[in-house]
């Protein structure tokens, strides 16, 4: 090969490789983005979380940053990117903020911080369609049977039993109606016998 290529050759990868390998920041977002949007969490919260060293991430992405750790079962995580953000989320659509709400919860629920899954669990109880009524009322239900508080526990498995009868009443979801339903006539009993 002459020597003139070989020249050319060396230049062209010196300068070309650093190019080709930069991606602009707002590039990575919106990689970050769809890795999301497809369900590549892990992909996602690490380009995330690499922007969010260099940048001040919006709440949306700090959000979205939440659900990623919490599908990667990394449940402090999880809490430490959503609830300092929960109560700038208000703007959003209803049933977008009931994903990060019930998120907050579950990460707490799988902590057994039964005491702070509360709020969050309320919120998404509160924005959430009627079909996911169900499994927040349960979860609420747990919350406060663990906490100790029987009454509270009793009324939100009761609501779950009824939300799960009229909105969720399927054959995947009989194994999960009768468990409230049998732990919903325990706590009946135990109320009625003091």
């Amino acid at each position: 090969m002459p020597r003139f290529l070989i020249i050319l050759a060396v230049s062209l990868s010196i300068f070309c490789v650093p190019l080709k390998a930069q991606n602009t920041d707002s590039e990575q977002l919106a990689h970050a983005i769809d890795y999301f949007q497809s369900g590549k969490y892990h992909e996602a919260l690490l380009l995330f979380e690499r922007l969010s060293e260099k940048h001040r991430l919006n709440n949306r992405f700090i959000a979205y940053m939440g659900v990623c750790a919490y599908y990667e079962m990394e449940y402090e995580k999880a809490c430490q990117y959503l609830d300092p953000t929960l109560e700038s989320l208000e703007i959003f659509a209803p049933h977008e903020r009931s994903v990060y709400y019930f998120t907050s919860g579950e990460s707490h629920f799988q902590l057994y911080q039964w005491a702070e899954a509360l709020e969050p669990y309320e919120k998404a109880l509160e924005v959430c369609h009627d079909n996911e009524k169900g499994e927040i009322s349960f979860r609420l239900g747990c919350c406060y049977l663990f906490l100790g508080n029987m009454p509270l526990a009793y009324e939100h498995l009761g609501n779950a039993l009824e939300y799960y009868s009229r909105f969720a009443n399927t054959q995947q979801n009989q194994a999960r109606i009768e468990q409230i339903s049998q732990m919903v006539m325990g706590l009946y009993d135990y109320l009625h016998k003091k």
